[in-house]
């Protein structure tokens, strides 16, 4: 995947990243070390994958970049900005797509799901159209918008998850675990999903084991 960063502005940088969690016995000392000192850069339009064990740390290292999580230690930039200064436009700039679609998919229809999102980021009406459109056309789901999302196939709920996160306006997208449980037919979606950000400029970065 295309990893260079010729040219392109630095996203988030990463220094000295540590998360530790109180022990089973609690108190401070011995605390078990999470995330270890990380040092990572990501520049806007790359495709970066993060590949690592079951239980390595990936998807907490990504709940932190995307400000859901606090670390124990480190500095974390984005675009030049403290983190934690970012607020609303690192909500608005990255979004998630967990490895169990189905937690994330609210909406009782396709259409339903995918206003979802920008409706709570009260975002106009006739924006949240547009958008709508242009997500449904991007993802290949106009002919399905009104679908019963619990009735879709795995690798189609993987694509309303996107097609929500995209629909929020945003330019980076964090996706956890994209293939796991998936039959090939919906391996081939979640293909399809990744060069369709790409093709439309987007940050992309797979966790993967």
């Amino acid at each position: 995947m295309d990893n260079s960063s010729n040219n392109k502005q630095l996203l988030f940088s990463v220094r000295g990243l540590i998360k530790k969690f109180p022990n089973v016995s609690g108190g401070s000392k011995n605390q078990f070390e999470a995330l270890a000192g990380v040092d990572l850069d990501i520049y806007e339009g790359e495709c970066l994958l993060i590949a690592g064990a079951n239980g390595s740390g990936k998807t907490l290292l990504m709940r932190i970049l995307s400000g859901l999580l606090e670390p124990t230690e480190g500095e974390i930039l984005f675009k030049g900005r403290p983190l934690k200064e970012c607020g609303k436009i690192l909500r608005s700039s990255v979004g998630l797509v967990f490895q169990d679609a189905d937690a994330q998919i609210l909406g009782e229809t396709i259409e339903e799901d995918i206003r979802f999102g920008p409706e709570n980021l009260k975002v106009p009406e006739k924006e949240i159209e547009l958008r709508l459109e242009e997500t449904l056309k991007s993802l290949d789901l106009a002919e399905k918008r009104h679908f019963a999302s619990r009735h879709l196939s795995g690798g189609e709920k993987r694509r309303l998850a996107a097609a929500g996160v995209l629909a929020m306006g945003c330019q980076t997208i964090i996706m956890d675990e994209p293939f796991a449980n998936l039959d090939w037919p919906g391996v081939i979606q979640v293909l399809k999903i990744i060069q369709t950000l790409k093709q439309n400029g987007k940050t992309v970065i797979i966790l993967t084991h």
